[in-house]
C-alpha cells in the first residue's frame, strides 16, 4: 500500500516546536518501564473524561534539553478495539477524542521476543501517515530465545527508525531521545497486499470520511481499514460516531459480503499478517538450538496445579506477616510523633473548644490513620514487585481453574487481585475485560476484596480482639487471612450466583500472554508505591481530616448543661443522636449507637472509623505507646454494664466490614463505569444487606454458644 502521488510524505507538524508523542505497545511489551525511565517523576496521572481509563502524561527531554511531552496510552494488540482501554488508544491516535489532542508521532515499543505478533500493531499505526518510532525492547532476552534482530533491515523495510533497547537497564534510552528530537522524521512507505475484492469498499469509506468526518486521507484509509476489519469495534464505549453517510457505507459493504458469504474481516487480517512474516522472515535469525527457558522452567513450579497453590499461598502469607512486623517500628514512630503533636498544642494554647478541637479532632483524627501508613506501603510494594517480576500473570493463570467454576476466567482475577489494594483502581481495571456481563460481573464484586482502608480497621479489631502480648504472631496473621479468605471467597460465590441470574453467560476462554521473568526495577516499584501513598496521604489531609473535624463538632454540640461527664455529653451531641437513631437496626449485631457513629462515618471511607472512634472514646496517643484508643474500646460498656468491645464483637465487627459497601468513591466509579445508578444502588443493597444478614448469624450463634 503505497503513497498516492498527491500525499506528501513530509511530518505534517510545526517544526517551530518539539511535538508530543504517543507510546503504545502490547501488554507486557515493557511499555510502561520505559514510559517511567524517560519521564522519571514529570508525570500527570488522571482519567480520561467519560471514562475510568487512566491517563499518563509525562515530560521527557530534547538532546538539547528542551521538553517533550509523551502521552501513555493503554496497551492494545490491535487498533480494532475491544474494550473501552483499546478503544482509547484507537481513538486518541486517530483523533477521535475531543479532550486529548492527536499526538504528533508515535512511540511504537515491541517485545524483541516476539516480533512478528508484536508487528501487527506496529503495521496497523503505520498506516495512519504519521512519524513513527519503533523500540525494540528486551534486546537482553533475544540471544536467550536463541534469535538475532537484524534492527537495520527492519528499518529498512518499515522505513522508520528503529531503536533496540532495553527498558529495565536503561539502554538505549539516550539513542532514543536523539531520534525523538528530530524534526525530520519520515513517513512510512511500507506495503501490504489489500485484497482487490475489498479494495473498492476501502476506497469508499476513505472518501466518505474525508469528506464528511474531516480525516486527512491517509488517517481516513487507515480507519476504513480498521471499520472493515472488525465491525464490533463501533460498539465499544468512548468511540466517536460515524457520520450517517460513512456509517450507510459501511453497512451496505457488509450486508454484501453477508450476502455473497465471505469473510472479508478475516481476508483483510491475513493479508496484513501475510506483510508481516515476509519482514520477521527477513529480519528475525533463529541462532541456535534453545533448551527450556529460565520462565519456562519456573512456571513448571508457580503453574502447577499443586505446587502453583502453595507458591501462591506463601507469597499472601509472607505479604502478611510483613505487614505485621516490618511495619510495626515506623508506626510506633508515628504515633509518638502524633502524640508529641499534641502536646506542643495544648501547650502552647489555653483550654477550649479550639485547642479540642485542634487535638481531638485534626491531630487525633489524621494521626490515627496516618499511623498505618507503613503498612499500606508494604501492600503496595508487593503489589508492585508481582507485577514487575511478571507473577502477577501467573497468579491470574493459576486463579482461571477456579474462576472457570463461576461463570468468569483469570483476567477478571487480575482486577479483583488489584482490589486488594483499592477497589477503585481494581474496577478501573475491568475495561480490559471484552466480555459486557463478565466486566459487570467484576465490577459488582470487587468491593469484596478486603481493601487497603479495611487493614487500619482489621488491625484494630485484632488489637483489641488479641491484646495479650503473649498472643503469637501465628493467631494474628491467620485471623487477618481468614478476613482476606472470606472476602475472596463472598466475590467468588456472588460472581457464581450471579452468572446463574441476572447475567447469564457461557464463560469465556482465557487467552493471556505470560510475560518473561524479570528483576524488578526497584525504581519503578517504589515510584508506583509513591504514587499510591500520596494519594494515602493527600486523603488523610483532606478527606479524612474535614471528616474528622465534622464528627468533632458533632460529637461536641450541642453543649449539655451544668456539670456532665464526656459519655453523657456525647450521647446527647448530634453524632450521639445519629447512632442512637441507628442502635435498634445495629443492636441485634452487637453494635451499639458509638459503633453505629464510626458505620456511619465510614461511608465516606472505611478507614475513617478508626479516627472516628478516637474521637467518640475520646483516646489520644501518648508517649509510652500503650495503644490508649485500644484500651479506651476495651473499657467500653454497654449501661448494665457488659463489656462492649468482646471478642465477639471486635469478630463479627470485622466480618460486617469485610462485606459492607462503605465507600462513596467506589460507588461513584461504579455509576460511571456502567453509566448509571442502577448498579451501584444494587451494590450498596446487596453487599450491606448480606454484611448484616452474617454479622447478625455470627453474633447470634456465638451468643448461643455461649461466646
Amino acid at each position: 500500500m503505497s503513497l498516492p502521488p498527491h500525499i506528501s510524505a513530509k511530518p505534517a507538524f510545526s517544526t517551530s516546536r518539539l511535538p508530543t508523542y504517543a507510546l503504545v505497545g502490547n501488554p507486557n511489551c515493557g511499555k510502561s518501564t520505559l514510559f517511567n525511565a524517560l519521564t522519571g517523576l514529570k508525570q500527570k496521572v488522571g482519567n480520561y473524561p467519560g471514562v475510568t481509563v487512566e491517563k499518563k502524561i509525562g515530560t521527557t527531554f530534547s538532546q538539547h534539553g528542551q521538553p517533550i511531552t509523551i502521552i501513555d496510552l493503554p496497551g492494545a494488540y490491535s487498533l480494532a478495539a475491544r474494550s473501552p482501554d483499546e478503544a482509547v488508544t484507537r481513538d486518541v491516535l486517530l483523533g477521535r477524542r475531543g479532550d486529548t489532542p492527536q499526538p504528533d508521532r508515535i512511540l511504537c515499543i515491541v517485545d524483541a521476543t516476539n516480533l512478528e505478533r508484536n508487528l501487527y500493531l506496529v503495521h496497523q499505526i503505520l498506516d495512519l501517515g504519521r512519524p513513527v518510532i519503533v523500540v525494540l525492547n528486551m534486546m537482553d532476552l533475544v540471544a536467550e530465545a536463541g534469535l538475532e534482530i537484524r534492527a537495520s533491515r527492519l528499518e529498512q523495510a518499515l522505513g522508520v527508525p528503529v531503536i533496540p533497547c532495553e527498558a529495565v537497564a536503561g539502554r538505549g534510552l539516550v539513542e532514543l531521545r536523539v531520534a525523538m528530537s528530530r524534526h525530520d522524521l519520515p513517513l512510512s512507505r511500507h506495503a501490504w497486499d489489500v485484497p482487490g475484492p475489498i479494495a473498492p469498499a476501502v476506497a469508499d469509506l476513505q472518501a466518505s470520511l474525508t469528506l464528511n468526518d474531516g480525516k486527512s486521507p491517509l488517517s481516513a484509509r487507515a480507519e476504513a481499514l480498521l471499520l472493515l476489519t472488525d465491525l464490533d469495534s463501533l460498539r465499544v464505549a468512548g468511540s466517536t460516531p460515524l457520520s450517517p453517510r460513512t456509517n450507510e457505507i459501511l453497512r451496505t459493504w457488509q450486508t454484501r459480503w453477508e450476502g455473497q458469504g465471505t469473510d472479508w474481516s478475516a481476508a483483510l487480517v491475513n493479508s496484513r499478517y501475510d506483510a508481516i512474516g515476509r519482514i520477521a522472515a527477513d529480519v528475525v535469525v533463529h541462532v541456535g538450538e534453545t533448551g527450556p527457558t529460565v520462565s519456562d522452567k519456573i512456571d513448571a513450579v508457580v503453574t502447577h496445579p499443586i505446587w502453583g497453590w502453595l507458591v501462591l499461598g506463601v507469597v499472601m502469607t509472607l505479604l502478611l506477616v510483613s505487614i505485621f512486623t516490618l511495619a510495626e517500628g515506623p508506626m510506633n514512630w508515628i504515633d509518638d510523633r502524633a502524640a508529641l503533636l499534641a502536646e506542643l498544642v495544648k501547650s502552647a494554647m489555653s483550654a477550649g473548644d479550639l485547642r479540642n478541637l485542634l487535638t481531638d479532632g485534626a491531630v487525633a483524627g489524621v494521626g490515627g490513620v496516618v499511623k498505618f501508613l507503613p503498612q499500606i506501603l508494604i501492600l503496595f510494594f508487593f503489589i508492585g514487585l508481582l507485577e514487575s517480576t511478571g507473577y502477577m500473570a501467573r497468579a491470574a493463570f493459576i486463579m482461571d481453574r477456579l474462576m472457570s467454576r463461576v461463570g468468569l476466567n483469570g483476567k477478571s482475577f487480575i482486577p479483583l487481585l488489584s482490589s486488594y489494594a483499592c477497589a477503585i483502581p481494581g474496577i478501573m481495571a475491568t475495561r480490559t475485560i471484552e466480555d459486557p456481563k463478565d466486566r459487570l460481573v467484576t465490577i459488582l464484586v470487587a468491593p469484596l476484596m478486603s481493601c487497603s482502608a479495611r487493614l487500619p480497621v482489621y488491625l484494630l479489631m485484632i488489637a483489641a480482639l488479641m491484646p495479650g502480648e503473649s498472643v503469637s504472631l501465628g493467631a494474628k496473621v491467620g485471623l487477618m487471612l481468614l478476613m482476606y479468605a472470606l472476602g475472596t471467597f463472598g466475590a467468588f460465590g456472588f460472581a457464581w450466583l450471579f452468572k446463574r441470574t441476572l447475567l447469564k453467560g457461557t464463560p469465556p476462554l482465557m487467552i493471556m500472554e505470560l510475560p518473561p521473568y524479570r528483576l524488578p526495577k526497584v525504581r519503578d516499584v517504589l515510584l508506583q508505591m509513591f504514587e499510591r501513598a500520596w494519594i494515602f496521604l493527600r486523603r488523610a489531609g483532606t478527606v479524612i481530616l474535614g471528616i474528622s473535624i465534622i464528627l468533632w463538632f458533632l460529637s461536641a454540640y450541642p453543649k449539655a448543661s451544668g456539670h456532665v461527664t464526656p459519655a453523657d455529653q456525647l450521647a446527647q451531641s448530634f453524632a450521639g443522636r445519629a447512632g442512637h437513631l441507628l442502635e435498634p437496626v445495629i443492636k441485634p449485631l452487637g453494635f451499639d449507637w458509638q459503633i453505629g457513629i464510626g458505620l456511619i462515618s465510614s461511608f465516606a471511607a472505611r478507614e475513617v472509623f478508626v479516627s472516628t472512634m478516637g474521637v467518640v472514646f475520646n483516646a489520644e496517643s501518648d508517649k509510652e505507646n500503650t495503644a490508649p484508643l485500644r484500651t479506651a474500646m476495651l473499657a467500653a460498656k454497654w449501661p448494665d454494664g457488659r463489656a462492649l468491645f468482646t471478642p465477639l464483637v471486635c469478630l463479627t465487627l470485622m466480618i460486617f466490614y469485610v462485606f459492607a459497601m462503605q465507600c462513596m468513591s467506589t460507588i461513584a466509579v461504579v455509576k460511571r463505569e456502567t453509566n448509571g445508578w442502577k448498579w451501584p444502588i444494587f451494590q450498596t443493597l446487596y453487599m450491606t444487606g448480606t454484611a448484616w444478614i452474617l454479622s447478625f448469624i455470627v453474633f447470634q450463634a456465638g451468643r448461643a454458644l455461649g461466646f
